[in-house]
Formats: C-alpha cells, structure tokens, sequence
C-alpha cells in the first residue's frame, strides 16, 4: 500500500488499512482498500467492473458479487447513497466513478496494477509515478529497488522500506478472530467457523507464542468492539482477522495481522485454492503470520511435522459438519446430535482414511462423560489408534489417549505421559492443560494441577478452566462464585448448570442445587424428565426431588449418565448403602469416575472400610 491521501473530510491511509474522519476509525479489508486506492488514482473516471476485478484480483477465482460488496461496503463507511452518491458512483451498465475529490497527504498513492508481479507476487504492490513526481526521481527509485533486490534482501524487507514502516514490536501473545463468512450462505458459517479453528491450530504450533484458544474467541463473532478492546479483554499483543468466500470448490481466505495497543496494521495477504488444500494454506498462512513475530522460536525448538496432507472435499465438509453437531450437544440438542458427529466424523474417514482430525472427532463422540461404554470402547480404540497413525504430532489424539488411560484403563502412570506428550506437542492446547490439571487433582497433587488450570485459563480466559479444580479440592465457595458467573456468561450449557447445581449441594444449598438440575436436564435433550423432576421438587421437595433424579440418571446410563454419578445423588441423601451399591456397579463396569474417589466430595466416606477397599482397586495412590 502506498501514503496517506484526503477524499473529501475523510483521511484514507492504505498501508493501515484504515479511513478516519474526526474520532471515527473505520478499518477496511485490504481487498476492499485496493479498490478504493484505484478508484482515487483515477479519481473522475469511470472504471469499467471488468478492469477493477482484473486489477484488484489479477488471476484469481472471484465472483462479481465480491465487487460488489467492496463497493457497498466504502458506500457504508462514507455514509454514502448510491441513489444520490457523494463519493462513488455507479455508471449503470459500465462501473463505478469516484466523484469526491482526492487530495495527496504527501509523496504518492498506490495501485494495483498488475504490474507489480515484478515482485513476484500480484498481492505486493509497487509505486507508480504521479504527474508531480520527477522522470529522473522515478529512474533513481528503480535502480535502488533493483539493488536491493541483487543484493538478496527479502520481499518483506523491500515491502517494508517501500512503506516506511517501523520494525515488528514484539509479539508474545495473539488471537485469532472468527474469521468472515463472505458467501452471503448462512449453511457456509460452518465452513468459516472450520477454517477458523485450523488457522488456531496451525498458530498454536509456534512455541513461545501464547495463541488464545477458539472457545474464547468465539464470542466475539458479531461482537461491536475495537479490536485495541478486544485485545484488551484478552490480554493479547496481536489479532488475526480476515474473511473466507468459498464458490465451488475455490476458497479465498484473506488474512492481517494487528498490533494491538496501536491498533497498527503489520501484515496482510490473500490466499486461493482448491478446497481439498485448504489445510495446507492454514499452515502456510500461519506460517507467513509467524514471520511477522520476533517472538517465533528456532527451528529446532519447532515441533516436527511433515507438510499437511491434501483432504478430498467431500472429507473436509463433513469434518466440519461433525463439528458443528458435536457443538449443539448440551445446549438444547438431544443426544441426536452426537449421533449426527459420529456419522459424519465417520463419513469423513471413509472419504479419506487418513484425515487424522476426523479420526480424533470420532473417537470424542463415544465418549459418553468421561470414558466410554463398555460397547464402544473398542471402537473408540480403533479411531484414536487410526488417529495417531495418520497424524503421530496431533496433540489432541495425544490428549484423548491420556484420558483413556486415566478413566478407563487406570493406568496412571501412562496417562500422565501422555497428558505431556500433548502439552509437548502444543503448548497453547487449554484442552491438554486442563486435562492434565484435572489428572493431577485425581492423582492428589494439588499445587501442581492448579498451576496447569492457571495456564488453561490463561489460554482460554472468556471460558472456566478453574472451577472444577476448586470443586475437587473442596474450595467451594470460590467455586461458587465462579459457577454462578459461568452460568451468566453460557447459560446454553447444561454442563455449567450441572457444575453450579454440585457446588451448591456441597454447600448444603439442596433447594438451590435441585432447582439447576431440570435445567440440565432439558439442555442434554430430556425434557420430559426435566418437567417431571421440576413438579416431583414444587409439590414434595427436594429429598423427593432428588430421589426420582438418582432413578432418572440410572435410566439413561451411558447417555451421558454413570453408576458413580447415581452413587452420588445417594450420597447427598445420606444412603451409603446405597451409594456403596452404585460405586460397586462402577468399578464392575469400569466407570471412569471412580478415579476421582479421592476427591473432597466422597470425604465422608473416609474411614469406611468399603471406601479404603475400593480405592485399593481402582489403583489410586495413597
């Protein structure tokens, strides 16, 4: 992009992207600006639709509705009226004018001119002489460029003196912002959501780099704020933004990075390809992004990966699709919607059985709360198995294997080097942190599972990573505090009010405990029981209340019920027997609960015989 030129009261500055007018700010796709700069290098023309596509995406797959919403999106910022336009006019059956005048702020403005391949890219851009700008002042630029160009300076580099731009601020911290989906297809959200999640964790594979995870940036899909605001809440240096448009089988993702505390544009670029070799251009973006940081690490301290392997079409759609419905389930889904994860995981590996994604996804969906069935265990075996296969460097496969060695086989020692085998292999994984966190809480190593969930909600800060750790150590009543704000904050969740209906039973708040769980019951897809359950409470209480509840769980095991959970309804009812009953169910079918015997809330059952006798089984450390 070039320096800074005025259109009317408006001061447009392309190398940030961005066009001002007294305190308003108003930040513009880079596509977008390299309209706007063509249309004022030949301000009172009329250009023609054809040439403004051909310049500003030379060579590249694009519908006429993209320059279509370029042009309506200047219109929004200039607060201007295509039927009576004060700055861009529309020649109906020829293109647009740009009717206000432009005055330069200093030296001259870009173009777009596919001229500029001369740097060997149609996106990196050249200067153009102006009217006003010496013949011989031109000859003397070029020479210098072809000097720095013989002497072996990077592209970067040369952008960089062209611009004038400061060096990099260092980077420590970024955040990936839900990427645009530009189709006008509201079934394609899915797709950009997708697109979004690759391009984290391709970045989160960048040590020393702390990349805010997807569950904290998804709230700020349609969020009005500044991006210094959001970065503000976040606590990060950096954001990525950008946009994904997919026509067929071609997508463009555009991508810019932005330093934070002065809202400065660093980098920007756009990218187009075939859909099947979308997951390359993730790691290639994310590459380009990386060496806009001077935090990135050495090479050696990179974890090994080999390039990513091109995924069929058919594969990634229903990768995603799996995606979104695995998502749905406990927030008002019935169990339906994992039924409809695993089909389409499932559809995804038969397309390509390599995609070790789809692998991972599939396996996630036999998981019925923290191990699974007896009946599926095989068959989650075989999907991470496959998994690791494909993809020996995917820290989730890594992570889902440590919680099957934890929860199901009790083997704990494997699980905890698995559980730093994925921390190892993606130091930015919330998943992982908190996962080995919450390990360590079973394993009786308090201080050290803390410091884990202090890292997990570092990473993912608009989301809990601390209030199960607090439960499980019996600090309840910061507990408390923080699952009544979750709530808040999701109340979609069934799981959140399921957390906040347990802190308030060990506080001895029953009538408030018992009134959460028809909520949780109705947001895992039960209504019927939530209705029963909520009229068994208003007429009878809460005793009477829970009592159906610990029969209701009992009928729905596995989805996403377990003995060990009915143990504990019978615990808060004061029946040791009969919790005693359903920990032996249990540990016969190998309920991966059990691990967490150790925790404050079975503190009552210390000293019984029964409870030592389990423990000794189920192989916890003394």
């Amino acid at each position: 992009m070039g320096n800074a030129f005025q259109i009317a009261s408006w001061l447009v500055e392309p190398s940030l992207n961005s066009v001002s007018a007294r305190d308003v700010i108003e930040r513009l796709e880079p596509k977008v600006m390299e309209v706007l700069v063509y249309l004022a290098e030949h301000a009172g023309e009329t250009i023609p639709r054809e040439k403004l596509m051909q310049v500003v995406w030379p060579e590249t797959f694009v519908t006429d509705d993209v320059l279509t919403r370029s042009i309506s999106e200047l219109r929004r910022v200039f607060q201007d009226d295509a039927k009576d336009p004060r700055y861009i006019q529309t020649i109906p059956k020829r293109g647009y004018r740009l009717v206000a005048p432009v005055i330069p702020v200093s030296g001259t403005i870009t173009s777009a001119a596919p001229e500029s391949k001369v740097l060997g890219r149609s996106a990196d851009k050249v200067l153009l002489r102006k009217p006003w700008l010496p013949r011989t002042a031109m000859i003397s630029g070029l020479v210098l460029l072809l000097v720095i160009l013989t002497v072996g300076a990077s592209l970067r580099s040369v952008r960089a003196r062209l611009l004038g731009r400061s060096a990099v601020p260092t980077i420590h911290s970024l955040a990936v912002l839900p990427l645009q989906n530009l189709s006008g297809d509201p079934s394609q959200e899915y797709f950009a959501d997708g697109m979004t999640e690759e391009l984290i964790t391709e970045l989160s594979r960048i040590g020393r780099l702390r990349v805010i995870s997807r569950t904290s940036i998804m709230r700020y899909k349609k969020a009005d704020k500044s991006l210094p605001e959001i970065a503000h809440e976040l606590n990060v240096d950096a954001i990525v933004e950008g946009t994904v448009l997919r026509s067929g089988d071609r997508v463009r993702i555009t991508a810019q990075l932005v330093y934070a505390p002065n809202d400065s544009n660093l980098w920007a670029e756009a990218y187009d390809r075939d859909v099947p070799d979308v997951l390359a251009l993730q790691a290639s973006l994310a590459s380009e992004v990386a060496q806009e940081i001077h935090s990135q690490v050495a090479p050696r301290e990179q974890p090994s990966r080999s390039p990513p392997p091109t995924v069929n079409l058919a594969a990634l759609d229903a990768y995603l699709k799996g995606q979104y419905h695995e998502q749905k389930y406990g927030t008002g889904g019935s169990p339906q919607e994992r039924y409809k994860a695993a089909e389409y995981f499932r559809q995804a590996t038969q397309v390509d059985p390599n995609f070790a994604r789809a692998w991972v996804g599939l396996a996630a969906t036999y998981i019925t709360n923290v191990a699974p069935s007896p009946k599926q265990t095989p068959m989650f075996k075989e999907a991470l198995e496959k998994a690791i296969v494909a993809d020996p460097s995917l820290s989730d496969a890594h992570y889902w294997l440590a919680r099957f060695k934890e929860y199901h086989d009790w083997d704990f020692a494997a699980a905890g080097r698995e559980f730093l085998r994925a921390i190892e292999l993606d130091s930015n994984s919330a998943l992982a942190h908190e996962g080995y966190g919450d390990y360590l809480d079973n394993m009786g190593r308090w201080p050290e599972a803390e410091r884990e969930e202090q890292l997990a909600q570092t990473l993912d800060p608009n989301n809990d990573h601390l209030l199960d750790g607090l439960y499980n150590r019996g600090e309840y009543g910061r507990a408390l505090q923080i699952a009544r704000n979750v709530v808040e904050i999701h109340p979609e969740y069934g799981a959140n009010h399921w957390s906040l209906s347990n802190v308030y039973f060990q506080l001895g708040r029953y009538k408030e405990g018992t009134a959460e769980l028809p909520i949780v019951l109705r947001q895992y897809g039960y209504p019927e029981m939530a209705s029963a359950l909520a009229k068994t409470y208003a007429a009878n209480g809460y005793k009477a209340a829970l009592r159906l509840y610990a029969k209701d769980l009992a009928a729905v095991q596995g989805n996403p019920a377990c003995p060990t959970m009915v143990a504990r309804v019978y615990l808060l009812l004061g029946n040791k027997d009969e919790t005693f009953k359903w920990l032996e169910k249990g540990f016969v079918e190998r309920d991966g609960f059990l691990v967490g015997l150790k925790l404050s809330e079975f503190q009552s059952l210390h000293g019984d015989a029964r409870f030592d006798d389990l423990v000794h089984r189920v192989g916890l450390p003394q």
